[in-house]
């Protein structure tokens, strides 16, 4: 029970409202949540700015400019690696892959 009102109906009764029943079990699933909707925002973040420079599906951009749009190398959702040793990171069907210089190159992968 939140709200500490008075049950009617029902014997195994355990909330007044579907209210009530919603609010309990939010509660219970917060903190295990805060996690995973922290890191699914960040891949939703790196996701679109990887769209907004990336509009002609291969183009390649600096490091610093991915950082100063609040770009994080830390989440992606999967990795590639090319028969020569290339390593493209991804997120979904957006891709880079580290070049020399602080040098980054924008792929998009098309999903079948």
């Amino acid at each position: 029970m939140v709200c500490n009102e008075n049950l009617k109906g029902r014997v195994d009764k355990k909330f007044c409202s579907d209210y009530c029943r919603n609010s309990y079990n939010n509660s219970l699933k917060r903190s295990n949540n805060n996690l995973v909707r922290n890191i699914n925002n960040q891949l939703r973040k790196n996701y679109r700015i990887l769209e907004t420079i990336n509009t002609e599906d291969k183009t390649t951009t600096t490091k610093n400019r991915l950082l100063q749009m609040g770009f994080s190398f830390d989440y992606f959702t999967s990795i590639y690696t090319t028969k020569a040793g290339a390593t493209y990171f991804y997120l979904y069907d957006q891709g880079y892959l580290p070049l020399d210089n602080n040098f980054y190159l924008l792929v998009k992968r098309e999903i079948k």
